[in-house]
């Protein structure tokens, strides 16, 4: 039977990458997909996002206005902490220090690891409103998450962790990836589009065919 590998691009802090990876979760195990997750930052410092959206209270407010829109689109709407993340005392946090966290889980725990810390950063970010650019929230996720402390820290800081954020990088450049979340399928070159279950299952079933041409 085809199996096919799903390339996952996606930002701790878009709130449609946390609309589409429980439904990525359910699909790979009703098909027996393969799941790899790519890091891809769509603003990697305060500088940058100013740059984006002419201040920090102007990009809290924009993206927020999108988080209604996914909350609108989701299957647990609740999940949407909405207001805490408006009142939050912090900026918008933008996302290159949780991507570094992941590609840690993910040189510490593999593929596994990295999509348990992206899963648990998001509920912190979205459902907590916890600023997921502070190290000790991190940190803190982290550990709750099952990952060492100690070890985790020292990885983090290494070279070869950031140099694994540019890999993904430099991966998505190739494949022309703009935007969050894309998914592309190794086997057939497409890229899903994000919706209901039924959709995408629509869309895994004619891929697998596809793959088996």
């Amino acid at each position: 039977m085809t199996r096919l590998t799903l390339d996952f691009y996606h930002d701790v802090v878009c709130g449609w990458c946390f609309n589409l990876s429980p439904r990525l979760h359910r699909l790979a195990e009703e098909f027996g997909l393969k799941v790899r997750h790519r890091s891809f930052v769509l603003q990697d410092s305060p500088a940058q996002m100013v740059a984006v959206f002419g201040s920090m209270q102007q990009a809290k407010a924009v993206i927020l206005g999108h988080w209604v829109a996914c909350r609108a689109a989701s299957d647990r709407p609740d999940a949407f902490n909405i207001e805490d993340m408006r009142t939050a005392r912090f900026d918008y946090p933008h996302g290159l220090p949780a991507a570094l966290a992941c590609k840690t889980a993910e040189r510490l725990a593999g593929q596994a690891g990295h999509g348990r810390l992206f899963d648990a950063l998001q509920r912190a970010h979205i459902s907590q409103a916890r600023n997921v650019a502070d190290p000790g929230v991190i940190a803190a996720v982290a550990a709750e998450a099952g990952f060492d402390a100690v070890e985790f820290g020292r990885v983090m800081g290494q070279d070869a962790t950031r140099s694994a954020v540019e890999a993904d990088r430099k991966l998505a450049r190739r494949h022309q990836v703009a935007s969050v979340p894309t998914v592309i399928v190794e086997e057939t070159g497409a890229r899903l589009v994000n919706g209901p279950m039924a959709d995408l299952r629509a869309q895994i079933r004619a891929n697998l065919r596809l793959a088996e041409v």
